[in-house]
């Protein structure tokens, strides 16, 4: 007769060993799934780290603009704050030789002795309430006084615009830092594709900046010669590679290009492209026209140049060149005439 046996169960610590080789195998198929996104999935995270670049640019361009003004009033201010010990050594050496010549005579008026004291407020109070001085006496040293009354304040408003400066300097070095850190995180993901796919995003890339010999402007009439020198200016930059900072001639951001541009056409415009968003009149889409700028983006930290037929001539990306893109393809925000 057959036996029946029930089969053995396996023991606890079998199923937990199982269990946790079953675990692991999930672990390292995830990790070789994380390890090895897909070529969609890298595009994508590369496109908002280059957005995020953008925006950090922006900031940055802000910021060195900042740095520049200051730098300016710092040198301005340095060099009346010596202009201002010039003139004030100048009234001292004066006074001082009145008190030369009165101590070899055998007394020195109290009122000279003011040059002595280096405290020309007190010693004007006390003056006047004693009435120890003659009236050129009185116009001499309250010229001192105040030369140093103003002396002492533009030093104090010097020191102040340094700390502002210095502290320009360090928020300039953190967004330049922010800005190299996404796009070596950017260069490692395209590392990630295998080089079919690299070619592929390449090729594809590349379609379209050659679009650029195909695009269809229409036959919109710039609203000034302004914005038609600025269009023409910006046209003769196709091509051109996209590099953060930049301001031309041979490379340029966003607002790099448009404030080029502009320049070219006898216009100043701010650097950023949030500060480029108030240089004029706010117009509709339905209002553009070619030579406008264009902001896209609800904190406005993309700008371009309209081209006409919804179309804008930008600066994109990090990796791109200057080229006419739809004007869709960007949230639109609004038009500046300028």
């Amino acid at each position: 007769m057959a036996s029946h046996r029930r089969p053995k169960q396996p023991s606890r610590t079998r199923v937990t060993v199982l269990t946790a080789t079953a675990a692991a195998a999930v672990a390292l198929s995830s990790q070789a799934a994380q390890a090895a996104p897909s070529k969609k999935d890298v595009k994508s995270e590369v496109d908002k780290l280059y957005e995020q670049t953008e925006q950090a640019t922006e900031k940055y361009n802000g910021a060195k603009e900042d740095q520049q003004k200051l730098q300016k009033e710092v040198t301005d201010l340095q060099d009346k704050v010596a202009r201002g010990q010039g003139e004030l050594n100048d009234l001292r050496k004066g006074l001082g030789a009145v008190a030369s010549g009165q101590y070899r005579s055998g007394s020195i008026d109290p009122s000279v002795q003011l040059f002595l004291s280096g405290d020309p407020d007190t010693y004007l109070e006390k003056a006047a309430t004693l009435d120890q001085l003659s009236g050129k006496q009185a116009d001499q040293l309250k010229v001192i006084a105040d030369k140093q009354r103003r002396l002492a304040q533009e030093r104090a408003e010097a020191a102040s615009k340094i700390q502002d400066l210095s502290e320009t300097r360090k928020a300039l070095g953190e967004k330049k830092d922010e800005i190299q850190g996404k796009l070596a995180k950017a260069q490692e993901l395209l590392n990630t594709l295998t080089a079919k796919e690299k070619a592929a995003l390449q090729a594809k890339e590349n379609r379209a900046n050659r679009s650029n010999d195909r695009v269809d402007l229409g036959h919109d009439v710039p609203a000034s010669q302004r914005g038609a020198a600025a269009l023409a200016a910006a046209q003769s930059k196709i091509g051109s590679p996209y590099v953060w900072g930049a301001t031309g001639p041979s490379s340029f951001d966003c607002s790099g290009l448009t404030s080029w541009a502009y320049q070219q056409a006898g216009q100043s415009l701010p650097r950023t492209s949030q500060a480029q968003a108030s240089a004029g009149t706010r117009i509709g889409m339905n209002e553009l026209k070619p030579g406008d700028l264009v902001l896209f983006y609800g904190d406005l930290h993309h700008i371009g140049l309209y081209a006409g037929n919804n179309t804008v001539l930008h600066a994109p990306k990090p990796g791109a060149a200057v080229r006419y893109e739809s004007i869709n393809n960007m949230p639109f925000q609004y038009g500046v005439r300028v």
